[in-house]
């Protein structure tokens, strides 16, 4: 399965930006979808996941920031980001999985800047 992120860029402190991250692939929907990121200097951390039945979790991190959702009509899931910091400067990576089969994108770079 090949996921391809988008929606990256440059954007100023407290503004929003949206990911995007289409998956190849003709059962989407039966895919757990995760986003994660890691900012310079840090370890690659789970950030938001959505189970196949729509279930979310956040890391705290982006908790009331960030939503994750998807659109399985599209094959595409999102992260919508609001609010944001200078630490959340990174780059982003979609992942999708299903049983024991893990997949991921290439990322996206977000920077948040003034």
């Amino acid at each position: 399965v090949q996921l391809v992120e988008s929606g990256g860029g440059l954007v100023q402190p407290g503004g929003s930006l949206t990911l995007s991250c289409v998956a190849f692939t003709e059962n989407f929907g039966e895919y757990n979808v995760a986003w994660y990121r890691r900012a310079p200097g840090k370890e690659r951390e789970s950030i938001a996941y959505m189970t196949s039945t729509n279930q979310t979790t956040y890391a705290r991190p982006v908790k009331r920031r960030f939503t994750i959702s998807r659109d399985n009509a599209k094959n595409t899931a999102y992260l919508h980001m609001s609010s944001l910091r200078p630490d959340d400067t990174a780059m982003y990576w979609c992942r999708a999985d299903l049983g024991y089969s893990v997949y991921w994108g290439r990322g996206t770079q977000v920077t948040v800047s003034s």
